[in-house]
């Protein structure tokens, strides 16, 4: 399929997914790098309660709060 044919269905909003090879597929921008943090006990412990109460692990947490907090600071700009 020529690229101007593919061009028109989607602009066209047709169901294109069977001429995509979305094995792989991968999300521009969302590699993941490993970082280190140190946060005092106290610290620590707060994040495990709320972690708890949300039922959802410490870094899913830690990832949806500095995200929310990112979303505020700088307009939801990634990179």
């Amino acid at each position: 399929m020529k690229a101007k044919t593919l061009d028109r269905m989607f602009d066209a909003g047709e169901d294109m997914s069977e001429h995509l090879d979305l094995s792989k597929a991968r999300r521009v921008g969302n590699d993941a790098k490993r970082v280190n943090v140190d946060f005092p006990v106290w610290m620590v412990k707060s994040l495990d309660r709320e972690a708890q109460r949300l039922g959802v692990t410490r870094q899913s947490l830690i990832k949806l709060w500095l995200a929310d907090r990112l979303e505020q600071a700088v307009g939801g700009g990634k990179g």
